[in-house]
């Protein structure tokens, strides 16, 4: 199998959750492939910094000031996105949120909050890119960053809605698949889960010794590996659909 970013040299890609974690380091490798990357974060500054950072680089970042828990942002969003850079031939569903809380006792407005980041805004962002795709005849491709908790339930304190969300961006994911089987398009979906790995979405635990040491001892992967992961599947042939991929550290952390 040949693979190649060539097809997607000066298209247009969104990438959500663009201004940290898995979704900078995502933004960046689309960038050096020489994409036009449609950067949407709600944190305007981080966008802004990164684009100064990849401001010499073959493609180039747009920033796009997004809120992913209001529609009418996301819709915003992709109208900019039609009017200034053109067609959407990739999505990047990156944007992701673990809120702090139980299920027990836990805090309604957390659970409202992840639902409408891990799992609503990402069905609007992908319904309009999909939109997109198919009013202007797009080949192209979705990609959702999902997690190994979107597949099982691990025994860690304050996870409470997160792993349904992840459970139900699985589900969404392979539904999306056969809707777009069914009508006989060519758009691809993949479902991107990693393990556990070196981003904010935990911070108190992200500061502790143990996890520094998981860091030192590679036990956890590198925002910058579901990045390689990404421009592995979408360098496919347009045949070739990578529907569901697992990245995990070969000795993981234990949580």
């Amino acid at each position: 199998m040949v693979l190649s970013m060539s097809r997607w040299v000066g298209k247009v890609a969104v990438v959500t959750g663009a201004g940290s974690g898995m979704g900078a380091a995502i933004t960046e490798a689309l960038v050096e492939q020489g994409l036009k990357v449609a950067a949407l974060d709600r944190r305007k500054d981080r966008l802004e910094a990164l684009a100064s950072k990849l401001s010499d680089k073959k493609g180039k970042i747009y920033p796009v000031k997004t809120d992913v828990t209001k529609e009418e942002d996301i819709l915003n969003a992709f109208k900019w996105i039609k009017e200034n850079l053109g067609p959407v031939h990739i999505l990047v569903n990156d944007a992701g949120i673990l809120g702090h809380t139980k299920l027990a006792d836990g805090d309604t407005e957390i659970w409202r909050n992840s639902l409408d980041v891990n799992v609503l805004g990402l069905s609007i962002a992908t319904r309009e890119a999909v939109r997109d795709m198919r009013a202007n005849k797009v080949d192209g491709h979705i990609i959702h960053i999902n997690s190994i908790l979107g597949h099982q339930v691990l025994d860690f304190t304050g996870m409470n809605v997160y792993p349904a969300c992840k459970f139900a961006v699985t589900a969404l994911a392979e539904t999306l698949r056969l809707e777009l089987l069914n009508s006989k398009s060519k758009i691809k979906i993949t479902s991107i889960s990693p393990g556990p790995a070196n981003t904010n979405l935990v911070p108190d635990f992200k500061n502790t010794e143990t996890f520094k040491r998981y860091i030192h001892d590679k036990m956890v992967i590198e925002p910058e590996n579901i990045a390689d992961a990404t421009i592995y599947a979408l360098s496919t042939p347009p045949h070739v659909q990578i529907q569901q991929l697992t990245v995990r550290s070969v000795i993981e952390a234990t949580f």
